[in-house]
């Protein structure tokens, strides 16, 4: 089995979300949308995880365009990242497989230039050097008008997580995700409507995960909330203090393995 989370640049507009979700098919696990950042975590898993991630990025590129999109998060595209994870006795190479003709059959669709990632290239290292030092994998040389670019992974599980400070000072919060940015927790410092966040990528959750990061954020700031973005793997909620789960915004319905779990036991509509 493999997992895609697929990123899409929507937050807002309920309708456009009910359709996207609707396009996501049976393989959907979990939505997570942000107003602010106008973006759109989707979280697949199953069988047809490639198929159902193909009709999604259709969708969305049926239904948005980028060039009217305003939103605090860093994009390259309406699609805008898709990786593939290979879950249970999926291995990498499933994975850039899925990724590999996921990237080639939309930028040949939709004219859309796709730059592949992991596990020899970054995520950042893309938003970086694209049409820079760094040319597309498939599609053409510049970005599409109307659609922008995709960036296709092949990558192991990580988790997305936003820590909010409780004195709303995008410097502070900028200073603190240079600080805590390490190999383990790819950060950056957002403000976000009224607050500010140190925004992250757990990389390695298994072996650094989300009580590491709030304790290297609480060591220099008062923080006022946190925010699990989509789905962690169950150890990372377990190994988290039970008491501090209400602020780390962790629960067990949130953890991969029983959200799979529960949509095994769903009956057949």
């Amino acid at each position: 089995m493999l997992e895609s989370v697929i990123n899409i640049s929507e937050g807002s507009d309920s309708s456009l979300l009910s359709e996207l979700g609707h396009a996501a098919g049976a393989c959907l696990l979990d939505t997570h949308s942000d107003e602010f950042h106008n973006r759109s975590v989707f979280t697949l898993y199953g069988p047809n995880v490639y198929e159902d991630s193909v009709n999604l990025a259709r969708k969305a590129f049926q239904l948005l365009d980028l060039r009217s999109h305003v939103g605090v998060h860093p994009r390259i595209g309406v699609v805008d990242v898709v990786p593939f994870v290979p879950v249970g006795e999926s291995d990498m190479a499933d994975a850039i497989l899925a990724r590999d003709l996921f990237a080639r059959n939309i930028a040949a669709e939709f004219l859309v230039p796709a730059f592949l990632y992991g596990p020899n290239r970054t995520l950042p290292q893309i938003r970086r050097d694209a049409f820079v030092r760094l040319a597309p994998d498939f599609g053409p040389s510049v970005p599409h008008p109307k659609y922008g670019s995709v960036a296709v992974g092949a990558r192991e599980l990580l988790v997305a997580y936003n820590i909010y400070l409780a004195i709303p000072d995008l410097t502070m919060a900028t200073k603190i995700a240079k600080e805590v940015r390490s190999p383990f927790f790819r950060t950056l410092g957002l403000r976000v409507g009224n607050e500010v966040q140190v925004s992250a990528n757990l990389i390695d959750p298994l072996n650094h995960g989300i009580f590491e990061f709030y304790e290297a954020v609480r060591a220099k700031a008062q923080i006022s909330r946190c925010e699990l973005v989509g789905l962690a793997p169950l150890k990372v909620i377990e190994e988290s203090p039970t008491a501090l789960w209400e602020i780390l915004d962790l629960d067990l319905d949130k953890a991969l393995e029983i959200k799979v779990a529960m949509k095994k036991s769903d009956p057949p509509i």
